[in-house]
């Protein structure tokens, strides 16, 4: 059985802002009913504004929970401020989800995604009644890496992107790819591969500035967040090229085991993320 948040379990048996909105501004859908999860998301938008959002949903208790949350997050909002909300935003406002249930975060961010893309500041522009149909269908066309769930490969990319997804395990918790038949996880590792080797021939390219605001990036959003657990956390310090100069803090600052978090945990997400010449160095 999993373990959910009392939020998620709250938004699940008292969901809010379920139904239709008659005459929506935007609309999006995600998922798909032959795979066991749709999202239908309304949207009316006023000056800019989300002034009302509804939602349809057909999956399990997390899948309606992330709906729901959803819908509470956008209401009141400017549209530019929406389209910011990541599935991480929507998992975190819940408390956290399940690995095995964050597609169900994903799911709202496609629906989101898929409600605004065609929404400008004067107003929602549906390009199927436009656009002859053949040009409709071109742009619709992505490239599907897992059949069985009808995942493509842009929405891998974006799962990687946004959640540091390391391993075909953690691609299938966040898209349902490779969850059934299992015969395209070699291509989801290969994906894997490309995302970090072009993420690591991109760090040859930085200036300082670029360098110290990426290493930062991955200093506070993988491996200071998994020190905060145990009352233990990591500053930046300096950098010198591939050296970056760190300081322990809290519990991990008076640890004997520090060295190993240091080189085994902290210099390994680094090296993985930015190339295998980073020395990661403690700063008293």
């Amino acid at each position: 059985m999993w373990d959910y948040s009392e939020k998620v379990m709250e938004h699940y048996r008292n969901p809010r802002n379920v139904g239709e909105i008659e005459n929506a501004d935007a609309i999006g859908i995600a998922g798909s009913l032959t795979c066991g999860d749709q999202l239908k998301i309304y949207l009316k938008i006023e000056d800019g504004i989300v002034t009302d959002a509804k939602f349809q949903t057909f999956g399990c208790g997390s899948a309606v929970a992330s709906s729901s949350i959803l819908t509470e997050m956008i209401i009141g909002k400017p549209v530019e401020d929406v389209r910011k909300i990541t599935n991480k935003d929507i998992a975190d406002e819940l408390g956290g989800l399940p690995p095995e249930k964050m597609h169900c975060s994903v799911m709202g961010y496609e629906a989101l995604e898929d409600a605004l893309k065609n929404y400008k500041a004067d107003g929602y522009v549906d390009l199927d009644e436009i656009l002859p149909d053949e040009e409709v269908a071109e742009q619709k066309k992505e490239k599907i890496i897992c059949t069985c769930f009808q995942v493509s490969e842009n929405m891998i990319w974006d799962a990687i992107k946004q959640n540091n997804l390391k391993t075909v395990e953690e691609v299938t918790n966040y898209t349902k790819a490779g969850g059934a038949c299992g015969k395209c996880k070699e291509i989801i590792q290969d994906i894997i591969d490309t995302y970090y080797n072009k993420e690591k021939s991109l760090g040859n390219n930085l200036t300082p500035t670029q360098w110290i605001l990426k290493v930062n990036n991955v200093i506070e959003t993988q491996i200071s967040p998994e020190l905060q657990k145990d009352g233990g956390d990591i500053e930046l310090v300096d950098i010198k090229n591939k050296t970056i100069f760190v300081k322990l803090k809290g519990r991990c600052s008076g640890c004997k085991n520090s060295i190993m978090t240091l080189k085994n945990f902290a210099e390994k997400i680094l090296k993985d993320s930015l190339g295998s010449d980073i020395i990661l160095v403690e700063v008293k």
